[in-house]
């Protein structure tokens, strides 16, 4: 009987030595700390006395009614001579948008949504953000934020390119 013990013992011993973990895992091979960064060179901090609170002449003057977008007043901006006929049909889809040096996309719908129709941005920055609607007014195509502010306008410049500004002043283009 002890004997069966014995083996026993053995037998589950010589099962137990075999189950190794024997996966390979591609962290293995990391270092257990990243290296150390390397010290940049930091400019001087200049300080300074900020001017008093209220001080009337640190703010720009208001724009004042039928100034146009050469006067800085982007809202009220009329499309150039130059500028196609744009229906909401052609416009609804999906464009690519430069504006301010990046790039992302708008998609425009037939969807109503309020004062115009639906339409969004993913990977935009600024203003465009906050876009959640659109509509044609005459040659231009205006967008909305999801207030209804109108936010920014474009033109249609040529075949499946739209030409404008932002109300932030910045050049918007769409294309496809």
């Amino acid at each position: 009987m002890q004997f069966k013990y014995v083996a026993t013992g053995l037998v589950l011993t010589l099962a137990l030595a075999g189950c190794q973990r024997t996966s390979y895992s591609p962290y293995n091979d990391l270092p257990s700390q990243p290296a150390p960064l390397q010290a940049q060179p930091v400019p001087s901090v200049q300080g300074g006395q900020l001017p008093p609170p209220g001080d009337a002449s640190q703010y720009p003057t208001a724009p004042q009614a039928g100034q146009n977008m050469a006067m800085g007043n982007p809202a009220a901006a009329a499309p150039p001579a130059n500028a196609l006929d744009v229906t909401k049909e052609q416009m609804v889809g999906n464009w690519r948008v430069s504006n301010g040096g990046a790039s992302c996309d708008m998609f425009l719908t037939l969807t109503n949504l309020g004062g115009g129709s639906r339409g969004g941005t993913r990977g935009c920055a600024g203003d465009l953000t906050t876009m959640g609607s659109w509509e044609v007014s005459g040659k231009m195509v205006q967008f909305k934020s999801r207030a209804g502010d109108v936010i920014g306008r474009v033109y249609k410049s040529a075949d499946n390119r739209f030409d404008g500004t932002m109300n932030s002043g910045q050049p918007v283009s769409l294309s496809r």
